[in-house]
């Protein structure tokens, strides 16, 4: 139930992404110095945050969405499925924590 919510709140996310991201490129021909304005923003410490949460909000999307193309294609691995979603964590940690740290890391060094 918890991989099924989780699934369902970061679809949401990045569907939010992609209507801001379809607004940002508009505002390109638009708007050109709001869009630079936003850009400023994304640089900001509160836009790397939110592009970290978006990243997490996709790549955990991607990766149960994975978990749950894997037990559609073989039934059999249902009976497996709470030790697949400890993977997706497990995956998602691994892989996830380094490309946060990398995109907030500006946030610190301008901190020091």
């Amino acid at each position: 139930m918890v991989a099924w919510a989780f699934h369902r709140i970061s679809g949401i996310g990045v569907w939010a992404f992609i209507v801001l991201h379809v607004f940002d490129i508009w505002l390109i021909g638009a708007n050109p110095e709001l869009y630079d304005d936003l850009g400023k923003f994304y640089a900001s410490p509160a836009g790397r945050v939110m592009e970290t949460l978006l990243g997490a909000a996709l790549f955990y999307h991607a990766l149960n969405g994975m978990r749950i193309v894997v037990m559609d294609f073989w039934p059999a691995l249902t009976a497996y499925h709470r030790q697949l979603w400890r993977v997706v964590w497990i995956v998602f940690f691994a892989l996830g924590l380094p490309g946060a740290y990398i995109i907030l890391k500006p946030i610190w060094e301008v901190a020091g």
